[in-house]
């Protein structure tokens, strides 16, 4: 499959770069390197930190102001490529319109200028490990490289030999993407997440709906079954649906008899047993259809999605077993920064005694499934962060007790060893920057600790 796009033609153009982030980087190196005059603007002040990649971009001819945009940077710009962090409603986004200066995405702006196809992975959760197991199965035919929020920016990868870009995509980056059209989209689930950003619940929708409808619509749309929202949204899209998660119709991927089973025109295959899979837990099985379906789309023999699927590795921070320690298994979660996510965590945990370590910065979204959940699969939750007083008022409010408050991730880890579980699950069900700069730091915290109190291997 090859891709068909339109070519945006930059050579001699002003084009304004906003944010001195991954991507921002990525696209204002791709755009000096083809001849663009390239003003590259931040909000914010600069730091120590900014300044190998700010020298590497001025010798490259890249313009950069810090701490502001000003009216020079904006002045007569044929184009922005945004980092996706920045909402449409801030400052900088209005004086653009009012300016009439269109703004685009980096992975956009990767979309206009190659024509090498896109199979685009979105959702509220499950998407980095989608993303990184697609690419894994792809790797075994192709030359199938993750990009976007997972892996490098595809700008990085413009002039490499790719078969295809396996592009993990937020809501952040499709708001500002009016013409990428993958050949394949994929749906991983859908839960409340990035509201102020999108200023309410139906635009975050709407803003990952995009890339299965026309004009953007892929040739090939993949669906979580198992999610009502997105399996109603499946009679609506355009190109050819497959769901995954239900034995749904004749295109499918679905869980029968302890296996993983694909199904097109009608002919049903066993692609792997569940016991042969490294990852744990429903959302990660539903992580393997997905994956599942998109190498069939191109083409993998079942033999090789059978052994790329055994050889995987799942990505650091997402229900990431690290240590074991005494019985004590350890489970890094630390990207679970909303309940949903750590639901699917906590679920994946039956007749083990669990404890959980929970809270950070607080995303005030409803907590009674969240303590349901606790109530039958964990035995303690230990109680960390600024969120910490209304979860536990949360936890009792429905019947849950076992509460246990401490002051660090450190001193949560000592309570949880000395608890002696068969699990310690770091899954804060918030998110982190109330103590860490990030969800990879709290992870990195809790793994070096749990290592450096243990023997654990």
């Amino acid at each position: 499959m090859k891709s068909i796009c339109p070519s945006l033609k930059l050579f001699d153009k002003k084009v304004l770069v906003l944010g001195l982030s991954k991507s921002g980087i990525s696209a204002a190196k791709y755009l000096v390197g083809i001849g663009a005059d390239v003003y590259l603007t931040e909000s914010r002040e600069q730091r120590a930190e900014d300044e190998r990649n700010i020298s590497e971009l001025k010798a490259l001819g890249v313009n950069i102001e810090m701490g502001g945009h000003s009216e020079e940077f904006i002045k007569d710009a044929y184009l922005a490529v945004t980092s996706p962090g920045i909402p449409p409603h801030s400052e900088i986004m209005g004086r653009l319109k009012d300016a009439k200066v269109n703004v685009i995405s980096e992975v956009e702006l990767a979309y206009t200028q190659s024509g090498v196809p896109f199979i685009a992975i979105t959702g509220t959760n499950g998407k980095t490990t989608s993303t990184a197991l697609t690419s894994h199965i792809l790797s075994e035919e192709f030359k199938a490289v993750p990009c976007g929020n997972y892996g490098k920016p595809p700008c990085d990868l413009l002039n490499e030999d790719i078969d295809y870009f396996v592009c993990e995509c937020s809501s952040f980056q499709l708001e500002y993407s009016p013409s990428f059209t993958p050949q394949i989209s994929v749906w991983t689930n859908f839960t409340p997440d990035h509201i102020d950003w999108h200023k309410g619940l139906e635009n975050y929708f709407k803003a990952k709906a995009r890339i299965f409808r026309l004009p953007q619509a892929p040739a090939f749309s993949v669906l979580n079954a198992k999610d009502e929202k997105l399996l109603e949204f499946s009679k609506h899209c355009d190109g050819t649906v497959f769901l995954f998660a239900g034995e749904i119709g004749d295109n499918c991927c679905y869980e029968k008899d302890n296996a993983i089973f694909f199904k097109r025109n009608g002919k049903e295959e066993k692609i792997i047993d569940i016991s042969d899979c490294p990852l744990i837990g429903e959302h990660n099985y539903q992580n393997i259809m997905c994956s599942v379906i998109c190498a069939k789309l191109v083409g993998v023999d079942n033999e090789k999605i059978r052994n790329a699927i055994m050889s995987f590795k799942v990505p650091e921070h997402r229900l990431e077993k690290f240590a074991q320690y005494n019985g004590i298994t350890f489970y890094n979660d630390s990207k679970a920064t909303n309940p949903e996510a750590s639901l699917v965590a906590i679920r994946s945990f039956n007749d083990q005694n669990v404890v959980l370590i929970a809270g950070g910065r607080d995303k005030n979204t409803d907590l009674t499934e969240f303590s349901e959940a606790c109530k039958k699969h964990i035995k303690d939750v230990i109680l960390i962060g600024e969120a910490a007083d209304r979860f536990e008022i949360e936890l009792r409010k429905n019947d849950y007790n076992s509460i246990i408050r401490k002051n660090s991730m450190e001193e949560a880890i000592d309570n949880a060893i000395a608890l002696n579980p068969d699990v310690v699950l770091l899954s804060p069900a918030c998110a982190s920057f109330d103590m860490y700069s990030g969800y990879e730091e709290r992870g990195r915290v809790f793994k070096e600790y749990v290592l450096s109190k243990t023997d654990a291997k």
